[in-house]
């Protein structure tokens, strides 16, 4: 069992975007960031459901299917989950849709109680207010031998690399400069001693940074 981390960071190192608005409540840079991952074909037959094969097939796509490959069970923050968006709605059951990409059990940290949510696909979302090594014996038990991933967001993340349990961090690094949102590298001083650390460059400009104990 393996405890992974993956997700896209600008050049300038940073993990969230900030120019959201109520018209855009993703924002125009947070399409720039993620744009060569959504434009894969595991994404698009994974996340969009599209049974056409389209989309691009390279070095970003092995990543991306990579990201869905072995994994047993997950953990986010509410943020990533989308609760803070609708913290009053019971019916809310996040920005996933009817049919989560997740497919396993998925442990979302958060200080509200709310009762699980179980999808036709698989998914089951259980709330919980645990510390990192807590969710993650969990998740590790809910796994049943699969790989756990530690989804998101950046600052959750964070905590579960600065507590030392993170086995695998893969980094998507997008040729933009967003110049402000929260520092995915910052605090991380060293973070490379443990590790092999590898990159490889996809044909949309991506670094793929990967470490590995």
């Amino acid at each position: 069992m393996v405890v992974r981390v993956d997700l896209n960071i600008s050049l300038d190192g940073f993990a969230t975007t900030t120019d959201q608005t109520p018209e855009k409540p993703f924002g125009e840079d947070w399409g720039r960031l993620v744009g060569p991952y959504t434009a894969t074909r595991t994404f698009r037959e994974r996340v969009l459901h599209e049974t056409g094969g389209e989309g691009t097939t390279g070095v970003d796509d092995k990543y991306a299917e990579a990201y869905f490959d072995g994994i047993g069970a997950e953990v986010m923050g509410a943020g990533m989950f989308g609760l803070h968006n609708f913290p009053d709605d019971p019916d809310w059951q996040g920005w996933w849709g009817d049919e989560p990409p997740f497919r396993v059990p998925v442990f979302v940290l958060t200080h509200a109680p709310h009762p699980a949510i179980d999808m036709a696909n698989g998914t089951r979302f259980e709330f919980l207010s645990a510390s990192p090594e807590e969710a993650l014996r969990l998740a590790t038990d809910a796994a049943a031998g699969g790989d756990v991933r530690i989804g998101g967001g950046p600052t959750l993340t964070k905590e579960f690399l600065a507590a030392g349990l993170v086995d695998r961090l893969h980094a998507g690094i997008t040729p933009i400069l967003l110049g402000r949102g929260i520092n995915f590298w910052e605090g991380l001083r060293g973070l490379e001693a443990g590790y092999e650390v590898s990159a490889e460059t996809a044909e949309s400009g991506v670094i793929h940074l990967t470490f590995r104990r």
